[in-house]
Parts: structure tokens; C-alpha cells; sequence
């Protein structure tokens, strides 16, 4: 079988172009060809259809997009190769249902003539052409003849919003690296981790806040947690029109009196990911979810770092942000409700009372991780292709 993946890839600094590379190699170990037609084009919606009207798509038995992320490209990518093939077999791996992109490269006019004015007239212009987004994002998502989704409520959430039959539905769940098993460290002093990409939107506010809370209340704590802040540092999400947001984090550490207890991982590499995370007990995920987004709809993605964290062996605390309660509904992790910091500080002190339920979830994040790992989860995407090959919309 040979495919055409249009997927953004690495090096770029994002997990989806960290999926769809995991992906594409366990593809290939398994004899499975795959071209990646839309490589070099970057998030240019021009460009992408420009690339699928040049590229040669004879012996293509089907196209696998990646989409979500914000990016435009492969999305009408899909749309233009729809459009020439009518019978070409699409499938996609939609990263943030209910929705498929969220948002149109250009605004219609005289919507449009708000893009260049002060906030919040952009956002309100945003919000007036979603209809007309939807309607392209339904129009794409009935033409194409599997949509994968990475967790079972998000399957439900993309089905109903977009209106589509359940044949076109699958669920695959996140993949994940076959990492050695490693026992946890010693149960004190206990480590935490934050891992991922740090910009703003991902509630580290909120645990820095938590654990100033925690030790408020019961200061013997101080002594017996530490926690690392680790992932990666991209300038244009950690830089923006109020400065460097790590900066304003180490402030706001300086000011909670967390210094002495905080560590730094930035701009891991890949081969690193495993030791760092294997040197903690649990990983703490603080996600809240856009308020802008909520306007436009329900996020019902998941999380590479979550994937990473049942890679290695190590449970979760994290906001019941996006389908995380689903991913943490194995026994391998704590939920509390986005936001709320009392309730992720209680979270904290009850592992902290209790760390054997450390151990815990490790055994069991590590029986999933198991059985996600990227061979298996790639011979699940194989038989779904042998299965969109033999459907002709």
C-alpha cells in the first residue's frame, strides 16, 4: 500500500507534527509506503493546494491528512484533492473535535476590514464568520470517508456536530514510544512534572498557585515536594504583546517564594523525554480550556505530554480540560475541574498524605502504554486504510 500523509512533521516544534512522525515511521517499519506530498509548504493554504495541484498522485491508494492545531494547510489540501478525486479515499486524524479547524484563513468582506483593527473587533469578526466555517468544515467532513479521533467522547462530539454517518467514525487512541519500564524514585522528597509546550493557555499559573497554597497550609510539605517545569520553549508562543511569558512565570515563581523549589527543563530533546520523565512520580497537567474557543464550540482533543506520561509509566493529576477525564479513566490519574485552584491544591495534599498512589497509577498507566505503542496503534491505522480503500464515496 502506498500512501500520501499530509501532516506537518519534525522539526517543527508541535505535537502533531510529533505524531504524525512517530506515525509515518511505524507505517513504513510495517511496508507501508508513504509520501508526504505537502512537506516544505508550512501552514500556507496557497501554497498546500498549489503543491496538490503539481504533485503527481498516481499509485496513491489514499491520502491520511492530520488536522487540528490551527493549521489551515492540510485542510484545504483535503478540499482541493476532493475537489480533482472524487473517488480517491480521504482519511483524517482530527486532533481538536468538535470542530476540524476552527477557523477561515481570510474573512469574507467587510468582515474582513476588521483583521487590522484593535482587539477585540478581530475576535467579533471571528465569531460573525463562523457559520461560514462550519459550514466548510461539514462540507469537507461528509466528503471524506474516515475520520479518526483519539478518544471516544471526541468521536461522539465530531459526529454530532458535523453531522456525519457513524461507518465514517473510528477511534484510535494516541500512540505511544515502547519506553523500558523504570521503577519510581524514592517516594521522598516527591517530584512533579510539568510537561510540554509553555506558553500561555496551559494553567501553570494555577499549580504554581496550588503548591503556594499547599504549603501555606500545611507547611511541613515544603520539604517533601519538588516540582519541574519542562517542555518546550517555542519564541513565538512564549513571546507576545506583554513579553516573555517565561519570564513572567519566573516572576510570579519569585513572588509565591517557589525559587528554591522549582526546576527547569526547557527545549528537551527527544531523547531525553523518558529519563526526565521517569526521574518524577506524576506528571501535573493544569490545561484550561479557551475562552475563545468556547464561543465556536466544545476542544474534546487530548495531549502528547498525557501520551508521554503512560509512555513511561507515570500517573497524572490533571483539569478535566479537553477528554483528559477519559484518558485518566483507567486508574491512572486524578481529574479535578479546570480553574480551580482549592481543588487542585486538595489534589496535591492528597498525594502528598498518600504517595503510594504514585505507585498506583504508575501500574497502571503502564499496562495502557502497553497497548498503545506505536506498532499496534499503526496496524490499527493500517487496517482502517485497507478498510477506506474498499469505499468508494
Amino acid at each position: 500500500m502506498q500512501i500520501a500523509l499530509l501532516a506537518p512533521l519534525p522539526p517543527e516544534q508541535n505535537g502533531i507534527a510529533d505524531y504524525a512522525g512517530h506515525l509515518k515511521q511505524a507505517l513504513e517499519e510495517m511496508g507501508v509506503r508513504v509520501r508526504t506530498p505537502l512537506q516544505g509548504v508550512g501552514n500556507d493554504p496557497h501554497a498546500a493546494r498549489r503543491r496538490v495541484a503539481d504533485a503527481d498522485w498516481a499509485g496513491i491508494d489514499l491520502v491520511h491528512a492530520e488536522i487540528g492545531g490551527g493549521r489551515l494547510a492540510e485542510f484545504h489540501a483535503l478540499r482541493a484533492l476532493r475537489k480533482m478525486y472524487p473517488q480517491l479515499p480521504l482519511t483524517a486524524t482530527v486532533h481538536d473535535p468538535e470542530r476540524l479547524v476552527w477557523r477561515r484563513h481570510s474573512l469574507p468582506w467587510p468582515l474582513s476590514l476588521a483583521a487590522s483593527l484593535r482587539s477585540p473587533l478581530p475576535e467579533i469578526a471571528t465569531v460573525l464568520a463562523d457559520p461560514l466555517c462550519l459550514r466548510e468544515e461539514r462540507q469537507l467532513a461528509r466528503q471524506l470517508t474516515r475520520l479518526v479521533t483519539l478518544t471516544h467522547i471526541g468521536n461522539r462530539c465530531l459526529q454530532q456536530r458535523m453531522g456525519l454517518q457513524q461507518a465514517q467514525m473510528a477511534v484510535i487512541p494516541h500512540g505511544n514510544l515502547p519506553i523500558t519500564p523504570l521503577p519510581l524514585p524514592a517516594l521522598q522528597p516527591l517530584k512533579l512534572l510539568y510537561f510540554g509546550f509553555i506558553y500561555r493557555g496551559k494553567g501553570i499559573e494555577d499549580l504554581l498557585e496550588s503548591l503556594a497554597q499547599l504549603f501555606v497550609e500545611k507547611p511541613a510539605l515544603r520539604a517533601r515536594v519538588r516540582l519541574t517545569l519542562a517542555g518546550g520553549s517555542e519564541p513565538e508562543m512564549a513571546f507576545g504583546p506583554s513579553g516573555s511569558y517565561l519570564e513572567q512565570l519566573r516572576q510570579r515563581i519569585r513572588e509565591l517564594g517557589l525559587t528554591d523549589l522549582i526546576g527547569w527543563h526547557l527545549d528537551l530533546p527527544a531523547a531525553d523525554i523518558p529519563r526526565v520523565i521517569q526521574a518524577h512520580h506524576v506528571m501535573v497537567l493544569p490545561y484550561r480550556e479557551s475562552s475563545k474557543l468556547k464561543i465556536l464550540g466544545k476542544l474534546r482533543g487530548t495531549s502528547g505530554a498525557l501520551s508521554w506520561a503512560t509512555a513511561c509509566g507515570r500517573g497524572v493529576i490533571t483539569s478535566d480540560a479537553r477528554s483528559f477525564a477519559e484518558e485518566v479513566s483507567h486508574g491512572n490519574g486524578e481529574i479535578y475541574p479546570q480553574g480551580n485552584v482549592p481543588a487542585l491544591t486538595s489534589a496535591l495534599s492528597r498525594l502528598c498524605e498518600q504517595p503510594q498512589i504514585a505507585q498506583t497509577w504508575a501500574d497502571r498507566a503502564s499496562t495502557l502504554g502497553r497497548e498503545r505503542v506505536w506498532s499496534l496503534t499503526a496496524e490499527r491505522f493500517h487496517t482502517l486504510f485497507q478498510q477506506a480503500c474498499g469505499v468508494r464515496r
